[in-house]
């Protein structure tokens, strides 16, 4: 895995709604996201903070299945 960028709550919501999730709810300053997939969905809690941190985007990364090279900086 290259270096990470750093994202918003906000453009997290967005990377992941172009690949397929969809926002289902929010409770406080948390945003769930969910997506169906062939014989299950796969849910995302992302907090909307102004900055995710490291270890909060990794598990973001490893629960959504999506590629680590889509949240990498485009150097």
């Amino acid at each position: 895995m290259g270096r990470l960028r750093v994202f918003s709550g906000a453009e997290l919501c967005r990377l992941l709604g172009g690949h397929g999730f969809r926002i289902v709810r929010q409770k406080g300053s948390h945003i769930i996201l969910q997506k169906q997939i062939p014989g299950s969905t796969v849910t995302v809690p992302v907090p909307n903070h102004r900055e995710i941190r490291l270890g909060t985007l990794k598990s973001i990364i490893r629960q959504s299945k999506l590629s680590p090279a889509l949240f990498e900086h485009l150097s």
